[in-house]
């Protein structure tokens, strides 16, 4: 059985055309390794970017929502599987455990969301999987300067570091994901 990626990113497009064409790009690579999408299931921003290009190369994927989101994400419904939760939390924990590795886009508050609750259960070893950030356009180099700054002002090991992997373009990402994926 082939993996299934958890992507985390923006309901929206953002103003760098760059972030639209890695979402996309990020879609087909993942159904050309045969890896499966897990995702929030909406048909907006770059969200719905990475599915669609992802169904169009053939891939499988997994969509999880909440109902009151499902106007506002524009809910995709021509997905192989669709999960309609009643909370965010519960949106969360299914995608992350239908996921063996997670990689987040660029996106607002809800993927930063997303991204450091992954990140503290990792952190408290509550799982291992990979963690990857999608780094486009340098988009996440004020985050990783705020891990910095976490670590260095002593609030967390340098070990929180080594739990997540910024890599600059979707050729790095595949190749970081073959190298996490069993």
């Amino acid at each position: 059985m082939s993996a299934s990626i958890c992507i985390y990113c923006g309901a929206r497009d953002g103003r760098d055309p760059l972030h639209g064409q890695a979402a996309e790009a990020t879609g087909h690579m993942l159904a050309a390794n045969g890896w499966g999408l897990v995702y929030g299931a909406g048909d907006v921003g770059l969200m719905g970017r990475v599915a669609r290009a992802h169904q169009a190369a053939g891939g499988r994927a997994l969509g999880v929502i909440p109902g009151h989101l499902f106007p506002r994400e524009v809910a995709k419904q021509d997905l192989d599987r669709l999960v309609v939760t009643e909370t965010m939390h519960e949106r969360k924990k299914v995608m992350f455990m239908n996921a063996d590795a997670i990689v987040v886009l660029p996106g607002g508050a809800g993927s930063l969301d997303e991204f450091f609750e992954v990140l503290t259960w990792r952190q408290i070893g509550l799982h291992a999987k990979p963690i990857l950030l999608l780094d486009v356009a340098g988009y996440w180099q004020p985050l990783r300067a705020l891990l910095d700054h976490v670590v260095s002002s002593g609030f967390a090991d340098d070990s929180l570091r080594g739990f997540i992997r910024f890599v600059p373009d979707v050729a790095a990402l595949e190749s970081a994901l073959r190298e996490a994926l069993p």
